[in-house]
């Protein structure tokens, strides 16, 4: 970003433009500077995160650094909108609980079933053979089935699947067992495992025999129990009181709590096991696990899995396991970037991808021609049976390139195969350099020298890394850079990004993919054909294919790819676009207390609390006859400082509007009277700060529940229930009394909260109240009493207690203020105080005083 701000901003401050550039060290006055340029330039996820900060953590005006959504054009659009769609921005705080030790603890027992089921595959692998000796072909299929649902990584039955013959076998058993008629022999094929893994949703499941073999003493340890057959066998219990049957509902709960937490914590221990492998998908470095990026093949520092994913790794390797952390913001990129009015982009490799630009973001693809002609050869596809075919064949073509001089650069999927093949190129002596997650350090200088003569670089996922290869001397008659494959990626984009490294500019280039049927990409979703046609050519080792047909099988494959990761794509934007109502609503709010002016932000505060009062008239006072008067009044005495009798609200039983307005007028005086009491200069920030916090802890609450939602949600399914629709129907009520509890807090809140002088003056009195206490006038229904004669008590023998000071700080005698003290504090020149619930204050809740700390840590200490 800095550099192309740099060399375009001579062109733009000729224009009359400003331009600036977001760098990850700027604070936030520098930011501000930078996004009231003209036009700024950054990353993606600086953007994204600023944009979280100024709507979930700026409590001032000032802090708010961007002015605005207007025009975007993103660079490497596919990289960004597509590559990174699924990948949301979080900022994360640390988390109320913590479940590390829980991984420590049962990282023993997996790594034993683990190394238990590994034996198991070692003996189902010698029986297949046997089988398949002995002429006995379902049983061989039998064994072959178990062993690619136990572990499809089996070293020894990929090398079992280099025989075109055993690979029909295992295609022919998985198509059969998904048959009605062996659907049921699938499934006890499946029940003598320990647990049983879906390589392509990359799922994994402990089996009935896996829960036993890991507690024998209680296998229903991992067992999660059927909640809602429980609570309905316990409400058709007659015998058991009402207290009882809510602390039996209490254990159930707690206990699915426990045991669904604790075999999520085993699937994700399965899966760091046998899908997450060292040096493919992670490094270790330091002591910390990295996750190293599919698309560019470089390290991703600060960012983890979710879901306990990234502790199970940890555990796994045996490193730290880092503390968990809650979201406290988040937005997907495609989110983000829906923000602006225009949004545009530019990349080369587009059009494949033109459908998904079209349904997500309304972007038409457009294909500009080439400035100069491109020269680049791109060869057919060479395609071999095993991959130790195809790293030797590999191997001889940069040996025979090498030795004419002509540069190589080798793209390689992942680290471990980089490093496969720089030790076969040490062997065949052939000097080289490895750029990969490992040694990413000397990217610069390793790149600057792939062009020159006699160059091999092998460089783990080229494609995304945006650097033109600049060709040395004598470089262009020797045919230019070539570019060589060693397998297939899952993107045909990222295919096309890796040969897009060689014939820039016009320059000479060619290109060339070497595949195997044990490449994931064939092994997954595309070697069926491509097995049967080498069978029936009766092919031998070190035999290959080539053919522009072949490559259209290849593609094909790619495409079924394409279009499961686009349909999981679309299926997240599905459900973030209900969060992403939701979070506008309350950003949008949020925003209009940050930025609004002292007027606003108080009218704002009374018509929350209006929109309370009507709401719990509404619901307690809707009917004359079964209303609940009681209810109602319990309620105004927990939420407001305001004296309003029985006496009053009776007649007006079924006018809630009616009901409601009395009450407003009584709040909004007392408000009015507490505003006026306060430090006039300091007030605004007391308002504002009480609304944002009220906000932010509630938002930041609701995204953990909305997580938890998201992530059970699809269970549903099994009652033939749409996930989504239920998803959607759920969040619309868990908005509702988000909402509600905003307001509550708010309401509550700004009555509590008081400015530094108030406080000071209120502490103050306490003190001197403690001995002459200033009874109000009860009968003067809201309007300031008279001074009357003052109530001379003892002076108290011991020091002031809080019962005293909360007494004093009230106006009324100790003999009026509930042992657990009042929840709020009234305004002064109230001349009644309505009696408080006793549950008013909690011991943990914040201090009514204003302190910040807690009750029992301060006001409330002498009363627990």
């Amino acid at each position: 970003a800095r550099r192309d701000a740099t060399w375009m901003g001579h062109l733009y401050k000729y224009l009359g433009l400003t331009v600036g550039c977001i760098q990850n060290s700027m604070d936030s006055a520098e930011r501000r500077a930078q996004y009231s340029c003209d036009i700024t330039y950054g990353t993606n996820s600086e953007f994204g995160f600023d944009y979280l900060r100024d709507n979930g953590m700026a409590v001032q005006p000032e802090q708010v650094v961007q002015n605005g959504h207007h025009f975007a054009i993103v660079d490497e659009v596919d990289s960004i909108l597509i590559d990174e769609a699924r990948t949301p921005l979080i900022i994360s705080g640390p988390a109320t609980v913590s479940t590390s030790a829980q991984y420590t603890a049962l990282k023993p027992l997996v790594a034993s079933i683990v190394r238990i089921q590994t034996q198991q595959c070692n003996d189902f692998i010698a029986q297949a053979k046997k089988a398949l000796a002995d002429g006995d072909t379902e049983e061989c299929k039998r064994k072959i089935y178990q062993v690619f649902h136990s572990m499809p990584k089996h070293k020894q039955m990929l090398h079992m699947f280099e025989d075109a013959n055993v690979r029909r076998l295992h295609e022919e058993v998985e198509m059969q067992m998904l048959t009605e008629m062996r659907k049921a022999e699938g499934i006890a094929l499946r029940g003598e495992l320990y647990f049983t893994i879906d390589e392509r949703t990359r799922e994994v499941s402990l089996t009935d025999l896996g829960c036993d073999k890991m507690n024998p003493q209680d296998p229903s340890m991992f067992v999660i129990p059927d909640l809602a057959s429980a609570m309905s066998e316990l409400d058709g219990n007659t015998e058991l009181s009402e207290q009882e049957r809510i602390e039996r509902k209490r254990e159930i709960q707690a206990n699915f709590m426990d045991k669904s937490q604790r075999v999520h914590v085993v699937d994700q221990l399965l899966r760091a096991y046998c899908l997450y492998e060292r040096d493919v998908d992670y490094v270790v470095q330091d002591n910390h696990v990295y996750i190293v990026d599919e698309f560019t093949g470089r390290i991703l520092p600060g960012r983890r899995w979710s879901d306990g994913l990234h502790q199970a790794v940890e555990a796994k390797e045996g490193v730290e396991i880092e503390k968990e952390s809650q979201t406290l913001a988040t937005i997907t990129i495609q989110n983000y970037f829906r923000l602006y009015t225009k949004l545009a982009g530019m990349t080369g490799t587009a059009e494949t991808e033109a459908r998904e630009f079209k349904d997500i973001y309304k972007l038409g693809v457009v294909s500009i021609p080439t400035n100069k002609p491109v020269k680049r050869i791109d060869g057919n596809d060479q395609i071999y049976r095993t991959q130790r075919e195809k790293f030797k064949a590999i191997i001889a073509d940069v040996a025979e390139r090498h030795a004419k001089g002509q540069p190589i650069l080798l793209g390689t999927m992942t680290v471990d195969t980089s490093e496969i093949l720089s030790r076969m190129l040490k062997l065949a002596h052939i000097p080289h350099e490895v750029l990969n997650a490992k040694n990413h350090a000397r990217e610069a200088e390793i790149v600057s020298l792939a062009g020159q003569k006699g160059a091999v670089t092998i460089a783990t996922n080229m494609a995304g890394r945006g650097t033109d290869i600049k060709l040395g001397p004598g470089v262009i008659e020797l045919g230019g850079l070539h570019v060589l494959g060693s397998e297939r990626h899952e993107s045909r984009r990222i295919d096309r990004q890796l040969r897009g490294r060689c014939s820039r500019q016009g320059d000479p280039g060619s290109s060339q993919f070497f595949i195997s049927l044990e490449d994931q990409l064939m092994r997954l979703f595309g070697s069926q054909k491509l097995s049967g046609i080498m069978l029936r050519l009766g092919m031998k080792e070190g035999e290959v294919m080539e053919h522009r047909w072949l490559n259209k099988s290849v593609e094909t494959a790619q495409r079924r790819v394409e279009q499961q990761h686009y349909a999981v794509r679309k299926r997240t934007l599905e459900y973030d676009d209900v969060m992403n109502k939701q979070r506008t609503i309350v950003y949008d709010l949020r925003g209009s207390i940050l930025r609004g002016n002292q007027q606003t932000v108080h009218n704002t505060i009374l018509d929350v609390m209006n929109d309370l009062v009507l709401t719990q008239a509404e619901k307690f006072l809707f009917d004359a006859k079964d209303g609940d008067l009681g209810a109602f009044m319990d309620w105004i005495g927990v939420m407001f400082p305001i004296t309003v009798t029985e006496e009053e609200i009776r007649p007006l039983m079924g006018q809630p509007q009616a009901a409601g307005e009395l009450v407003m007028k009584r709040v909004e005086e007392a408000y009015e009277a507490k505003c006026a009491s306060e430090d006039q200069q300091v007030l605004p920030f007391m308002e504002r700060g009480v609304f944002l916090d009220a906000i932010d802890r509630q938002w930041q609450d609701y995204l953990r529940a909305m997580d938890d939602l998201r992530h059970g949600v699809n269970l549903r399914a099994y009652g033939q229930r749409d996930p989504l629709i239920e998803y959607k129907r759920e969040a619309f009520h868990m908005f509702e009394q988000l909402m509600m509890t905003i307001k509550s807090e708010v309401a509550s809140g700004e009555f509590r909260a008081a400015t530094v002088r108030n406080v000071r003056r209120m502490l103050a009195a306490a003190q001197t109240n403690a001995e002459e206490f200033d009874v109000p006038n009860s009968e003067s229904e809201g309007r300031p009493a008279p001074s009357p004669a003052p109530v001379v008590s003892a002076k108290p023998s011991g020091p002031v207690t809080a019962k005293d000071a909360f007494a004093a700080l009230m106006g009324v005698s100790p003999d009026q203020v509930r042992a657990s003290g009042p929840a709020g504090m009234p305004s002064p020149g109230m001349s009644g105080v309505h009696a408080r619930p006793s549950s008013s204050v909690g011991r943990n809740d914040p201090c009514p005083c204003g302190s910040g700390k807690k009750f029992k840590k301060c006001c409330g200490r002498n009363l627990f």
